[in-house]
């Protein structure tokens, strides 16, 4: 049977001691613990357990010669705390003990006393259900460590108590891990390459002259990262694509067209972006490119190229569907001269 604490159980008991003696340090309840939360199974600093959620695929570090992690559009963001399964009983104790191993100063004592009841003496756990070992794990909650420090109010508003959960069953908390969970995470972890164009002529151009802006295939192919949790009876999983759909180049100035007149290059059959200036193409249009209509003087004119990526996820037992787009963009100096004519 899954059984949840209500953090009022505990937490009340520990905020009141707070304000009662706010000058007094006390150990925290292990419920509802900030954890870091960085893909893999190590310690933050010897101290706790990080999230047992994994992520593989393009999350940056591979040796790409520049990534980035790009932008929502829209308000969305991903879960900025859930619950997992997180300790086995042994895994628990000793995780107890460590959060209470202070002085019991005023106010302390009764609180200790409080959660010693709850997890050791039968109301309603005995000795951390050691009983129960193999049988289900201890689940907590997991904070996104950015946000938490950021003041975001959406990392504290997973405040449950930790609570044991069976093998097999599905905890009813809010929040609670699923592959929809997992996509969303592995959405926030996503790096994509660099969208620095190609451009004819190259860096520095002329006034009024078309400049073209081309984009490869090989170098923008759907990207994916995967989120897998398998402990403690649960095993899920969820892949989060990401496929470039679209190139948007503003000039860095007003003074200047851009084709074609929205400003976005969609991607060709073949995946590539726009055309490859060749000989001969000079008087004419470029399907993707910007003309400008003056010089740079003695600077240059910042470009900016943004990629949009079309996201969307599948995850354990067929679940899916899609996810907001990200953008993701680079500035690139552009210099523009203005055309010497001489006179005879």
């Amino acid at each position: 049977m899954t059984k949840v604490g209500s953090a009022a159980t505990v937490g009340t008991l520990v905020i009141a001691c707070a304000l009662l003696t706010s000058s007094t340090a006390f150990a925290k309840d292990p419920g509802g613990s900030q954890f870091d939360v960085s893909g893999s199974n190590e310690t933050d600093s010897g101290q706790t357990l990080e999230s047992r959620i994994i992520f593989r695929g393009s999350t940056g570090g591979t040796g790409a010669k520049e990534t980035g992690q790009f932008t929502p559009v829209g308000d969305w963001t991903p879960p900025a705390c859930w619950y997992e399964p997180k300790w086995t009983p042994a895994e628990f104790s000793k995780e107890f003990q460590k959060e209470w191993n202070i002085p019991h100063a005023s106010g302390v004592g009764e609180a200790y006393a409080l959660s010693k009841d709850y997890y050791i003496n039968g109301e309603p756990y005995k000795d951390f259900n050691k009983s129960e070992t193999g049988k289900g794990m201890w689940w907590d909650a997991v904070r996104d460590k950015s946000r938490e420090e950021s003041g975001d109010p959406a990392a504290f508003a997973c405040d449950t108590k930790t609570f044991w959960v069976e093998n097999g069953e599905t905890p009813t908390v809010e929040n609670a891990v699923t592959p929809k969970i997992l996509a969303d995470l592995a959405y926030s972890r996503i790096k994509v390459p660099d969208t620095e164009v190609t451009l004819a002529p190259a860096n520095t151009t002329k006034v009024n002259l078309p400049t073209w802006a081309w984009l490869d295939r090989a170098k923008f192919q759907d990207v994916s990262v995967t989120a897998s949790l398998d402990v403690g009876g649960v095993n899920l999983q969820a892949t989060t694509t990401a496929k470039p759909i679209a190139l948007k180049l503003e000039p860095g100035t007003s003074d200047a067209e851009v084709y074609p007149s929205s400003g976005e290059c969609t991607f060709n059959d073949d995946g590539s972006i726009g055309e490859p200036y060749a000989k001969g193409k000079a008087d004419q249009t470029p399907p993707c490119g910007i003309r400008y209509l003056r010089s740079s003087g003695d600077g240059s004119f910042k470009l900016r190229a943004t990629i949009t990526w079309e996201v969307s996820w599948t995850g354990t037992g067929g679940a899916g569907g899609d996810l907001p787009n990200g953008t993701f963009g680079t500035e690139q100096n552009v210099t523009v001269q203005e055309i010497q004519a001489v006179n005879r």
